[in-house]
């Protein structure tokens, strides 16, 4: 596994270098996302797929459970 050269921390984890944020990793081919407080556990995807979940949740398609 390569090392992402930047992870960035989410504008809605709130200020400051706490534990309780979301951090991404933008690769060629692939995104990595992890939490903070355990950054050895990361969910990779595509950018292809992100986009499609993010915009599901925008946009109500996922609906309520």
């Amino acid at each position: 596994m390569s090392i992402p050269a930047t992870w960035q921390k989410s504008s809605f984890s709130g200020s400051g270098d706490g534990n309780a944020c979301v951090e991404l990793a933008a690769e060629t081919h692939t995104i990595r996302l992890r939490e903070s407080d355990d950054p050895s556990t990361e969910l990779v995807t595509t950018h292809t797929s992100l986009a499609r979940l993010l915009h599901d949740i925008r946009s109500g398609a996922l609906g309520s459970a």
